[in-house]
């Protein structure tokens, strides 16, 4: 019946890019004179198979364009989010559509920094319970320790290897938690361009085998350079990225602070301000990349670490500001056309946090809270069952009775998983970023400890 409402249309343009074998094939199939003929035979057909079939067989036919959308709703993982976004690690189109989702809705990711599979998997772990996308985020030292503090890293190699290893480990296991992980690595210096140039070789050849780079994107913190020269290496580097759908995220300003081998604790106070035209000079230039897409970490006053109150001034009307200026020069009616992420993110207030959002901050980093809960999660497991790890044998319950099941590392460190996982919680408050996925919360682990082994006292 379409093709019959539809025979105005010529045949050549309805055949478009149908190589010529199969082009013969359906122009004689399509010859009006046939399809009239066969619809003749079908109306008869259907007429006479009417009469026997049941009256409920005669609701309104779907037509082609709706069955479609059907479909795409039925592949749809997640109902907030677009069709793109899978359970596993996201990449290219479908972690800028998972972004741009973020901006919009005015939720923000968690961005974790790791050192290992514990907190790895603690990270997805909270995604799973909260009902929210994660970003797992690698630093040089935390792929190094990964690797093996006694290796050697010469030319970074212990670094490139292990930050490698960490990323197959979460391509691995990010399905089976059912969310969608973003896989990252942070702040990444001149000097350290070499650890980036590695995992942008293990992205080649990760691309080559499964259509889709290792990593979903790099940080490059060029901001000691100068202005031009950041940007100009950045470039150059979002070039390469987008060859692969790698997105790029870059640093204008300082992030204030010591973290992980990048000391800022004297730096100048007003290089932890970015300025407007900065930004839009920034802008400009990485949008000249074809297929390029990239996230701005503009400086307003932010610093790694926890310090007490009054110590840290964050201005995050500087990203409001930017983006405005941006809009007018643009000229456009979007809003927020520039993509902020917010650095320094460990005890910030949540009305800076929840500001920052609304400025366009669709990601902010964690790292020195969630390395507190990870030590007080081990603390307060040696705490509690302080009297059953002095020996390997003896215990409150008799001078014979063994230890075992409570020196087993895996159950400090489960101890450490969970209280990380408790404090990603808040995390995910404080961001928006509950239940994003609509899949509700999800129920606590039941087989930590396993029913062979039994539980230990409460």
């Amino acid at each position: 019946k379409e093709l019959a409402c539809n025979m105005s249309t010529p045949l050549s343009l309805s055949l478009c890019g149908v190589d010529k074998r199969k082009r013969i094939i359906l122009s004689s199939f399509l010859n009006p004179k046939i399809i009239k003929m066969k619809l003749a035979i079908a109306a008869l057909l259907f007429a006479s198979a009417s009469a026997f079939a049941p009256s409920a067989r005669f609701a309104a036919p779907r037509t082609a364009m709706h069955m479609s959308t059907e479909a795409a709703e039925e592949t749809k993982a997640f109902a907030k989010l677009p069709a793109s976004v899978k359970p596993g690690v996201v990449t290219g189109k479908a972690l800028t559509d998972l972004l741009d989702a973020a901006k919009d809705a005015g939720f923000a990711i968690p961005g974790v920094n790791i050192v290992g599979t514990n907190s790895i998997n603690a990270c997805m772990e909270a995604a799973a319970k909260y009902g929210g996308p994660i970003m797992v985020t690698f630093s040089k030292g935390g792929g190094q320790f990964i690797a093996g503090k006694s290796l050697s890293n010469d030319a970074d190699s212990a670094s490139i290897a292990g930050t490698i290893a960490g990323a197959k480990h979460v391509h691995e296991v990010a399905a089976l938690y059912g969310v969608p992980v973003v896989l990252h690595t942070d702040h990444c210096q001149k000097a350290w361009l070499p650890w980036i140039d590695g995992l942008l070789a293990a992205s080649e050849e990760f691309y080559k085998a499964n259509g889709k780079p290792l990593f979903s994107s790099h940080m490059l913190d060029l901001s000691e350079e100068p202005l031009e020269e950041n940007i100009g290496i950045c470039k150059d580097y979002l070039e390469k990225f987008a060859k692969l759908d790698i997105l790029l995220e870059f640093e204008l300003g300082v992030t204030g602070g010591e973290e992980d081998g990048v000391d800022n604790s004297d730096v100048d106070s007003s290089r932890l301000y970015t300025q407007p035209e900065e930004v839009w000079y920034s802008y400009q230039q990485l949008s000249e990349v074809e297929n390029g897409a990239f996230t701005c970490a503009a400086s307003f006053g932010n610093v790694h670490g926890v310090y007490a109150p009054g110590n840290v001034d964050l201005q995050p009307v500087i990203l409001h500001n930017s983006q405005a200026y941006i809009q007018e020069k643009l000229g456009c009616d979007e809003k927020k056309p520039m993509k902020f992420v917010f650095h320094g993110g460990s005890g910030s207030s949540t009305e800076d946090i929840k500001y920052a959002i609304e400025a366009g901050v669709i990601k902010m980093n964690i790292d020195t809270d969630t390395q507190w809960a990870f030590w007080d999660g081990v603390r307060g497991y040696e705490a509690k069952y302080h009297d059953y790890l002095q020996g390997q044998i003896g215990n409150p319950e008799g001078d014979d009775k063994p230890n075992k099941k409570y020196y087993d590392p895996r159950e400090c460190m489960r101890a450490a998983e969970v209280q990380t996982v408790d404090r990603l919680g808040q995390a995910f408050a404080d961001l928006k970023c509950q239940n994003i996925l609509g899949l509700g919360m999800m129920d606590e682990a039941e087989n930590v400890l396993g029913p062979r082994r039994g539980g230990l006292p409460v």
